[in-house]
This record gives C-alpha cells, structure tokens and sequence, in this order.
C-alpha cells in the first residue's frame, strides 16, 4: 500500500502549536459563515451519550447538502460506518471542541479506485468503527460537492483517499495535527490516529485544562466569598438572639427587685397598704406585659434561628463513582453544583483527578458552565443521584 503521512514534520515557514509542531490552515469565509442546520444519523454503533449531550441533532431538519455524503456512502458501503455528523464543518468542530476531543475528517472521492478498497476495508471495519467513536468527532464530505470542495481546496491533498485530525484553534484558523493519503489498513489508521492523540492531546488538552482549572478557583473563591457572608449572617442572628435574651432576663430581675422594694414599703408603711397593692399590681401587670413581649420576640427569633437550620441540609445527593462506591451527603438546596464538586475533591478519593458530574434520568451534564446554579434551580432538590464522569 502507498501511504503518505503529513503533519508531522514541519516544514519551512510552519507555525508550533503550543510546542508541538502542526500545520495550521485559514478556513475560506464561506467555511466559516457555514453555520447552519444540524442533524445526526444513527447507524449500527453510536456512543451511548451522544443523544443527551448534544440534544439539537435530534432536530429532523437538515439540508441535502448535510445529508449527500451519508446517503453515497451509506448506498454503497452500508450503515455500520463511524458516526459522521451530518451538519456544516464549522459545527462539527464546535462540538468537537465542546467535547474536549479532535476531529476527523474524511473527504470522499467516489470515482477514485482506492475508495472503495479503503471505505469498505478500513474505514467500516469494527476497529476503526469502535476507535474513531470513542475518540474523535467524525466529519465527512464529497470532495467535490459543497464544503467538501471547499476543504479539499484547502487542504490541497495529493491523493485519495484523504484523511485528517483537526484541532480547532483561536480566530479563524485550524491545526492540522496529522494527515493521511492513499490506502491505509485499520490496524495502521488506528495506530497513527492512537500516537496522534498521545502526542498532540497533551499539548491543545493543557490549554482547556488551564482555563477550567481557572475557572473552577473563579467559583470557589466565590463560594468563599459567599460562604463568609453566610457565616456573618448566621453569627449577627445569633448575637442579636443574645441580646434579646439579656433584655428579657434584665425585665425579669428589674421585676423581681421591683416587687421586694414593695413588700418592703408594705412592711414599713402598714396604714398605706391599700395604696400600694393597687400600685404593685399595677406595676407588676405593665412589667409582665413587658416581659411577656419580650419572651415573645426572643421565641419569635429563635424559632425562625431554628426553621433556618433546619433547612440548611435539604438536599439529599447521591454520588456514585467510577470505582463503584458510593456516598451521599446532604446539601442546602441553594447551595451551587460547586459545592458538590468541593465536597467529591475533599475526599481524597485515589484516582478521581478531573471529572464532570452527569445526571441520568433525564441526562444531564453538570460541569463549569453550570458551577454557579443552585441545586434547587439545576433539578436536584430534594434528592439526585449525579455519576462522576473522569475526564
């Protein structure tokens, strides 16, 4: 087989990305203006969360420019394929990158003799089926039809059939990490796209990891932040709570000594006992009724002091991890979905490095866009069991 691999030398005048040398390609403008509708096409092997994370490729709509690749192919070479998303290129590379994941795109030149070799031997074989699914977001086009034109004079290939891993990068540009001509095995294509992966992955992954890491600190400090005002709150109630306490019992004690006063005056002065058992009722009656609207106030707010406990926990959250194990912890419900990933990192648990957080019924995924929703707000109150998802 004749074989032709590009993208892992540099050549003269080509940029590195991030240390790692690619080629880099500027999209034509009608690539990049491309966004249009987009569909998926179920065929016999699918990732099991594709149709929960991405819910619009549910949508029926799509153009017959989307679907004529999917159609060719799959008239010829059947369903059992890699999964090829049907909608514009610029869109693919979005998910792609949503996905934390390359590309890979396959131009498709009907008429050339090495196609059908190629399609029906290597690119529809259970490995790579299996492989590219799991690894990579899957493109195709007709070379000369659309946006498959429009690439090929892009890329420029010598042969067919053309293959290429693609990194989406900063303005309106793309890196090229590897690229294949002519006729290839699966074991070779598999086995080029696996040293792609472990060589470039590191490098364009390093950068998505530091910008989630960066905002992960963003969310927990302000966590912090809001966990401090909460504490302040919590310990003004408390004070005031205090307070109101102290007055009550400084109304009991201005009671008590104001009752022996007058059963000493009454002692001393027995022709005025009358007068003053009117006037120690009297003041006795307004000092209780002082003190009883004290007591009052002072049940009132420990009451309320209580009822805000209480309702602290009222979040049941049910973790379960790759491992198998499983716990639970109890939140408030207005507590972040960043206060379950501080509670998952504060167990230590060996392995768990970078994770996301995923719901099944209905699937969800809960990761850095959604850190500062509550939990009642995200579907979680009162109880939620969330899978922890290594990245």
């Amino acid at each position: 087989m004749s074989l032709t691999i590009r993208g892992r030398v540099r050549a003269r005048g080509q940029p590195s990305c991030n240390g790692i040398f690619c080629r880099m390609v500027c999209l034509p403008r009608s690539i990049i203006g491309g966004f249009s509708r987009v569909t998926g096409r179920r065929n016999q092997y699918q990732p099991p969360n594709l149709q929960l994370q991405h819910p619009e490729l549910q949508q029926p709509l799509a153009g017959p420019e989307e679907w004529a690749f999917l159609a060719s192919f799959e008239q010829q070479y059947g369903t059992t394929h890699p999964f090829f998303y049907a909608c514009s290129f610029m869109q693919a590379l979005k998910i792609a990158e949503d996905e934390h994941k390359f590309m890979f795109m396959y131009l498709h030149s009907p008429e050339h003799p090495f196609t059908p070799s190629f399609c029906s031997g290597t690119l529809c074989s259970d490995l790579a089926v299996q492989f590219l699914d799991a690894n990579f977001v899957c493109w195709g086009a007709i070379a000369d039809r659309g946006e498959g034109s429009q690439m090929a004079a892009t890329m420029q290939p010598g042969s067919f059939p053309f293959c290429a891993v693609i990194a989406p990068t900063a303005g309106n540009s793309i890196a090229v990490l590897q690229q294949m001509e002519g006729p290839i095995d699966p074991a070779e294509l598999v086995e080029i796209l696996q040293r792609t992966m472990e060589e470039q992955g590191s490098a364009f992954g390093s950068a998505r990891a530091r910008e989630e890491e960066q905002m992960r600190t963003r969310f927990w400090e302000e966590e912090r932040m809001r966990a401090r005002a909460k504490e302040e709150e919590r310990l003004r109630a408390d004070r005031q709570l205090r307070e109101e306490q102290d007055a009550a019992y400084f109304a009991a004690l201005q009671i008590d000594q104001e009752k022996e006063r007058l059963r000493n005056a009454r002692a001393q002065k027995p022709v005025e006992a009358s007068n003053q058992a009117n006037s120690e009722k009297h003041g006795q009656m307004h000092m209780e009724k002082q003190l009883g609207k004290s007591r009052q106030a002072s049940s009132i707010r420990e009451a309320q002091c209580k009822e805000t406990a209480a309702q602290r926990k009222d979040t049941q959250i049910l973790i379960r991890f790759p491992s198998g194990e499983r716990r639970e912890h109890s939140f408030c419900c207005t507590d972040k979905i960043l206060s379950i990933y501080r509670y998952i990192d504060s167990l230590g648990l060996p392995g768990i490095g970078n994770y996301r957080l995923i719901s099944s019924f209905p699937r969800r995924l809960y990761g850095a866009d959604q850190m500062g929703m509550s939990l009642k707000d995200a579907g979680l109150h009162p109880r939620a069991t969330l899978f922890v998802e290594l990245l």
